[in-house]
C-alpha cells in the first residue's frame, strides 16, 4: 500500500520577465531538496533570481501551513522541488520610434512563475544485492571481446601500409 505524498505549490503571476529568462534559473533547481535550492537561488546571479526565492519560500510556508491546518505530518527537511514551471503570461504590445517618422512594434513578454513541492517518499530497501556477490566476495571481472568486424578492419589497415612500403622499396631500385 503506497501512501499518496501532497504537493504544495506556489505561484507568481504577470511578472515582468520574458520565460526564457525565468527557466534559466528555475532548470537549476528543479529536483533538488529545497535547502539547496534555496542557497542555490541566492547565489544565481540573475535578476528574476530573488523573484523566484520568493516563490520558493511561499510554496515552503504553504507546506507548512496546510501540513498545521489539516493535520498532515509534513517534514519540511524532507521537501523538494518537484515541480518549477515559467508559463506566458500576456504579452504587452509597446511601439519604438523608428527613423523617417515610422514606428517599430515590439512586445514585452510576462511570465506565471509556479513552484511545486513535495516530500520525498521514504524508499526501503534501497540496497540490492547483486547475484554472484556472496559474503564479501568480489564478482569476477570478464575481458570485453572485440567484434569479429573491428577486428578483421584493423588486421586489413594494418597490411595496407606494408604493401605500399615494399612498393616504394622497389621503384627506388
Amino acid at each position: 500500500m503506497q501512501t499518496e505524498t501532497r504537493e504544495f505549490r506556489a505561484e507568481a503571476r504577470f511578472q515582468r520577465v520574458s520565460p526564457q529568462k525565468a527557466r534559466l534559473v528555475l532548470d537549476l533547481i528543479k529536483g533538488r531538496g529545497v535547502e539547496e535550492a534555496l542557497n542555490t537561488v541566492a547565489f544565481t546571479k540573475k535578476a528574476v533570481a530573488p523573484l523566484v526565492e520568493k516563490v520558493l519560500r511561499s510554496a515552503v510556508q504553504n507546506a507548512n501551513h496546510l501540513s498545521q491546518e489539516q493535520n498532515l505530518d509534513v517534514d519540511l527537511d524532507n521537501l523538494y522541488v518537484k515541480s518549477a514551471v515559467a508559463n506566458d503570461g500576456p504579452r504587452m504590445k509597446r511601439i519604438r520610434p523608428a527613423p523617417m517618422g515610422r514606428a517599430y512594434r515590439y512586445q514585452r513578454r510576462l511570465s506565471h512563475i509556479v513552484i511545486a513541492v513535495a516530500e520525498r517518499a521514504q524508499a526501503s530497501g534501497l540496497v540490492q544485492r547483486v547475484e554472484g556477490e556472496e559474503a564479501g566476495q568480489p564478482l569476477k571481472q570478464t575481458k570485453k571481446k572485440a567484434p569479429a568486424g573491428r577486428a578483421a578492419v584493423k588486421k586489413a589497415a594494418a597490411k595496407k601500409p606494408a604493401k605500399k612500403a615494399a612498393a616504394k622499396k622497389t621503384a627506388k631500385k
